[in-house]
C-alpha cells in the first residue's frame, strides 16, 4: 500500500503538469516541500507513534509534529478547530489560527465581544484540534480557558500588519452587517482616525490562552490501527495512556 501512495504522490504531485505556468525555482522548491510531505507522511505511518516518541512531555510532542507539518509545507500548518459552548451545552466551532504555545497553554486571538468570547464568558472550557490529514495526524487539546495580558495582546497586535489593526478596530465580529458597504465605511472612518503612527490596541480585542487538561495524539496507520497516546493532567505531570483506535 505505502508503494502505491509513492507512486500517487511522484506522478500527480511532486512533477508539475508541463501546462502549469510557474518558473523553474518555483518548480523546484514545490518538488522539495512535496518530497518533504511524503517522507514524513510515510514515516509516521510506518513507524507509527511509540511510547519511546511520544515521551513524557505533551508539548514538547506537540512542538515535533507542529514543526514537521511546517517543514512538509502544510499550507497554514497553524490553523486549528476551536469548539466552545454556552453555559447550556450549546457547542459551536470555527477554525482559526494558533499563534503561541509553551508550557502555559495554547494562545489565539479574537474580538472580546465575538461569539466564541460570549461562550467562553459564559463557560470558560474550550477543545481545540490540530489537523494535517496528509501526514494522517491530528491532536486533540481539552481545557480552560482564560484571557492572556494586556501587554501580551499588544505585542502580537502591533506585530500584525496596518490593515489588520485597521480591520480589528473596524469589525463588530459576529454581529449583524447590513451589507459589505458597511464595514469599508467603517474601515475609512478608521483609516481617518489613525491615518499615520501606532494603531492603538482595541480594548475589545485580544487573545485567549487555552490551558491543557488533556492532550492526545493521533497517528494514523495502516488498515486503520491507529495510534492514539492521551495525556492527563496529574499535578504537576502528565499520566500517559495508550487508547484503542
Amino acid at each position: 500500500m505505502l508503494n502505491r501512495l509513492f507512486s500517487f504522490f511522484l506522478v500527480f504531485q511532486i512533477f508539475p503538469s508541463p501546462l502549469r505556468p510557474c518558473t523553474l525555482r518555483a518548480t523546484i522548491m514545490s518538488i522539495i516541500s512535496k518530497i518533504r510531505t511524503v517522507l514524513t507522511m510515510g514515516g509516521g505511518m510506518a513507524k507509527g507513534l511509540s511510547q519511546e516518541k511520544a515521551g513524557k512531555d505533551p508539548i514538547a510532542l506537540f512542538g515535533v509534529w507542529f514543526e514537521d507539518a511546517k517543514r512538509a509545507g502544510m499550507f497554514l500548518h497553524e490553523s486549528i478547530t476551536l469548539a466552545t459552548c454556552t453555559k447550556d451545552g450549546v457547542p459551536s466551532a470555527r477554525v482559526l489560527l494558533l499563534k503561541g504555545f509553551d508550557e502555559r497553554g495554547f494562545v489565539f486571538y479574537t474580538n472580546y465581544e465575538s461569539r466564541k468570547a460570549d461562550e467562553l464568558s459564559e463557560n470558560p472550557r474550550a477543545a481545540l484540534i490540530s489537523h494535517w490529514p496528509v501526514l494522517e495526524r491530528q491532536i486533540r487539546v481539552e481545557g480552560e480557558v482564560e484571557k492572556i495580558t494586556t501587554e501580551e495582546s499588544a505585542a502580537y497586535f502591533h506585530s500584525r500588519i496596518r490593515g489588520s489593526q485597521l480591520g480589528a478596530w473596524a469589525s463588530a465580529q459576529s454581529r449583524p452587517l447590513e451589507s459589505p458597504g458597511e464595514l469599508k465605511k467603517r474601515v475609512r472612518e478608521i483609516e481617518d482616525k489613525y491615518p499615520e503612527g501606532e494603531v492603538p490596541l482595541p480594548p475589545f480585542w485580544g487573545g485567549y490562552r487555552l490551558k491543557p487538561q488533556r492532550i492526545e495524539f493521533w497517528q494514523g496507520r495502516l488498515n486503520r490501527l491507529h495510534d492514539r497516546v492521551r495525556y492527563d493532567r496529574s499535578g504537576d505531570g502528565w499520566e500517559i495512556s495508550r487508547l484503542y483506535p
